[in-house]
Order: C-alpha cells, then structure tokens, then sequence
C-alpha cells in the first residue's frame, strides 16, 4: 500500500503539531481540556484498531451520505458532537495523569491502529456513525476528526 498524504500526515505529521499543546491550552470552541482531547482521539483510533467497540447508530439507509462526507473535502464544524450514546453531553473524566501521558496514549493508539492493518489487510472495523471502514475509509476520517480537533485548540495545519 502506498502512503498517501493523508496517511502520513498520521503517522507523521499530526504529532509534532500536538506537541504544540500545553496542560493549559484553552479550547477555541467546546468542552474537552488539551488533555480530554488527547484522550478522545486515542479512543478513536482504539475504535478504528478494532480494540473498543460501539454498535452502529445510523440507519443503514443514510450510511451511503455519510461514506459521501469522508470522501468530500468538507470538514467537521466547530462544535460538532458526536453522538451522544458514544460521549455524552460532557467531556469523559481524564484517564492519563498528565499531557505528556495522554500523548503517549494516542501514539500508542495510533501503532494499534496502523499494526492492526497491517497485519489484517482488506479488514474492516466498526465506527458507529459511518459503519463498517477499511483502513483507507478510516484514514479519511482520522484525517478529518485530528485536523477538527487541532483547529479547536488554535493549531494551524
């Protein structure tokens, strides 16, 4: 599989922007703390590694608009949520016991992520809104969801 720019703006990209963020950096829009974000994207991308699990929330008639957003060059808006049977109307609690932990956390996510298609090629893995994803379907929305988030917190991509 060839990388693509999408790709390895993930792998390569994203986290020397992240390092940008303090314990004290204040959201643009929402409600998630530096740290809560940190935590938010990792759960996804344990989500995408098939290491956490959500039942599909769309029904399976709208999925085809929803895989049309992915392959769009539109983005998530400020202040979009997810639904609220995946995170709730407020931010979940901190897991990790500091910034530099919870950055940790998402690296560690993102190798899950990456080995498990690696080793699971042509696989496919759930995302409740979007349904089933292949590992390009899944890059297109990591893609989207990191560069929301790091317009949320004022960092320029």
């Amino acid at each position: 599989m060839i990388e693509n720019t999408r790709e390895a703006y993930i792998k390569h990209t994203m986290f020397p922007l992240l390092e940008q963020l303090q314990e004290d950096t204040s959201a643009v829009w929402g409600k998630m703390n530096a740290r809560q974000m940190l935590e938010h994207m990792s759960d996804i991308f344990l989500v995408s590694a098939g290491r956490k699990h959500f039942q599909l929330i769309t029904p399976e008639e709208q999925l085809p608009r929803y895989k049309e957003f992915l392959y769009s060059e539109k983005i998530f808006r400020e202040n979009t949520k997810a639904p609220l049977t995946i995170i709730g109307e407020e931010p979940a609690p901190m897991k990790t016991a500091s910034l530099k932990d919870a950055f940790g956390q998402l690296q560690h996510s993102v190798a899950a992520f990456i080995q498990y298609f690696k080793d699971n090629p042509g696989a496919t893995t759930m995302h409740p809104v979007f349904g089933l994803l292949t590992y390009d379907e899944w890059i297109l929305l990591h893609y989207k969801h990191v560069t929301h988030h790091l317009r949320q917190f004022g960092i320029q991509h």
